[in-house]
């Protein structure tokens, strides 16, 4: 019966059972509005008027410093759990490092 509850099919299927049954309890319990809905698409701003924002965000200042940690973790990830018995093992820790600093340098010059 034990290797029964640790296959991971079995687990997700009771998981997601017992996630769904919570979500029909709170939904059951949730607090619902007598006022009529007003239109569903306009934002709520504390009670203020609604205005339209012209501001347009950019992510295009967001990407190369995500791009730089994620080369940087992936880079230490790998040479910090690598196992340095042979000269092999340098080389690839090097050919990392060698790889990280010229991605790095190509995503911060200018």
């Amino acid at each position: 019966m034990s290797r029964w509850f640790s296959n991971p099919a079995v687990v997700f299927v009771i998981v997601l059972a017992l996630l769904f049954l919570l979500n029909r309890l709170f939904s059951i319990l949730a607090y619902r509005s007598n006022k009529p809905k007003a239109d569903s698409c306009e934002s709520y701003a504390c009670g203020e008027s609604n205005f339209d924002n012209s501001a347009q965000p950019d992510y295009s200042q967001f990407f190369p410093f995500a791009f730089f940690f994620t080369l940087a973790h992936v880079a230490t990830l790998m040479i910090a759990t690598m196992h340095f018995v042979n000269i092999g093992a340098l080389v690839i820790a090097l050919f990392y490092i060698i790889s990280s600093v010229v991605g790095l340098y190509v995503l911060l010059r200018k």
